[in-house]
């Protein structure tokens, strides 16, 4: 079984050296956004090699030739998850390894579709999370995304849609920021293509009357829907009672869950996992197991698991299930930090090319509506 979560979710990588440039850090020291992906930049890690070994359940590969679009006709806002291991409460602005991986892992497939931009923000590191005494300061990371975000859209978004995109932390972050932003101006709800929340424990009503995180912005209801949420915690098995995700308490409330490769359905749907397949060897080697190398940057498995959203008591999670046949030997995930948190380290990789296809759908929708 492999475990992807070297670097995604609240679990960070091994202490990297930093690639800030001089200009960086003096926009930094200024206040300004720092941004780790940005159109035209300079090694960009949202905007590099795309190529696709596919390999499937019988051991057959075939490559794809996968390119950025030239001129997307919509923008992506990232903000990666917890990945920083500073030995502070709150990162820095500096622009290091762990944040340049993730980017790659998470965010990089969407310039298939869209502009990416992703800011460097002051996230609570690893240690804050887990150290009182470092005195983490969640308002000050969300301050940094909301600046970020008017700074986009006052001198980058000349009117264009945008897709959310945010996972762990970051799903958190913009989860506040649609609810107290996004979700009560006309203007900027009109401009959202969609928000994928994953693992960020966003709440639907359980009736018409709850309204959950967000008055205005619904579940997407379909992959041609805009101006809607997609979010889920994945699982292998019904999050158990103590679980940090998937898990609600209220009698009026429920974490909400999209099916991401069908929005609006019950159905259970096949998936195509997509994985950097440099960090999946990385992976491997540390926990000992075997993954075959291939000559392209990313790596799919088609079909090699199922999803569904479900319900029983104050669960809600996406159903995770392995379709694993004798003689297949592509590599599964497992829970890296403990049942309770499922498969959360996984959840952008474990569809990632089912994500990328629904927001290549909503970008044509949303320009019909232009």
């Amino acid at each position: 079984m492999l475990a992807l979560g070297l670097l995604a979710g609240c679990g960070g990588g091994s202490k990297a050296t930093t690639t800030t440039t001089t200009t960086t850090a003096k926009a930094a020291a200024a206040g300004h956004t720092v941004w780790l992906c940005f159109p035209g930049k300079a090694a960009d890690p949202c905007s590099s090699g795309l190529d696709t070994t596919v390999v499937k359940a019988d051991g057959s590969t075939s490559l794809e030739d996968v390119r950025p679009a030239a001129n997307p006709p919509i923008d992506c806002f990232y903000v990666y998850p917890t990945v920083s291991d500073e030995n502070r409460g709150n990162a820095d602005l500096k622009i290091q390894l762990p944040e340049v991986f993730v980017a790659e892992a998470q965010a990089e497939r969407f310039s298939q579709d869209c502009k990416v931009y992703a800011p460097v923000y002051r996230q609570i590191t690893n240690r804050g999370l887990t150290t009182p005494s470092l005195h983490a300061r969640p308002l000050e990371a969300y301050d940094d995304v909301l600046r970020a975000w008017n700074d986009y859209l006052a001198h980058d978004n000349h009117g264009r849609g945008v897709v959310l995109i945010g996972h762990s932390q970051g799903a958190y972050i913009l989860k506040h920021l649609v609810k107290t932003v996004v979700d009560r101006s006309l203007a900027e709800r009109r401009l959202l293509v969609s928000a994928i929340l994953l693992g960020g424990q966003v709440l639907g009503g359980n009736t018409p009357a709850d309204t959950g995180d967000f008055t205005n912005v619904r579940p997407c209801s379909s992959v041609s829907d805009t101006g809607c949420v997609i979010a889920y915690s994945s699982f292998g098995q019904t999050p158990p009672a103590h679980a940090r995700f998937g898990r609600d308490a209220s009698h009026t409330t429920h974490v909400l869950c999209v099916n991401p490769a069908s929005p609006g359905s019950n159905a259970s749907t096949a998936v195509t996992p997509l994985f950097p397949s440099a960090l999946l060897q990385l992976a491997g080697s540390r926990l000992g197991v075997t993954v075959k190398p291939v000559s392209t940057p990313w790596v799919a498995y088609p079909g090699l698991y199922t999803v569904q959203c479900r319900r029983s008591g104050t669960a809600s999670w996406l159903q995770v299930t392995s379709t694993h046949v004798a003689g297949d030997t592509r590599p599964l995930v497992r829970p890296l930090f403990g049942a309770g948190w499922g498969l959360h380290a996984t959840d952008v990789n474990i569809a990632l090319a089912n994500l990328v296809d629904v927001v290549a759908a909503e970008a044509k929708a949303y320009a019909k509506l232009r």
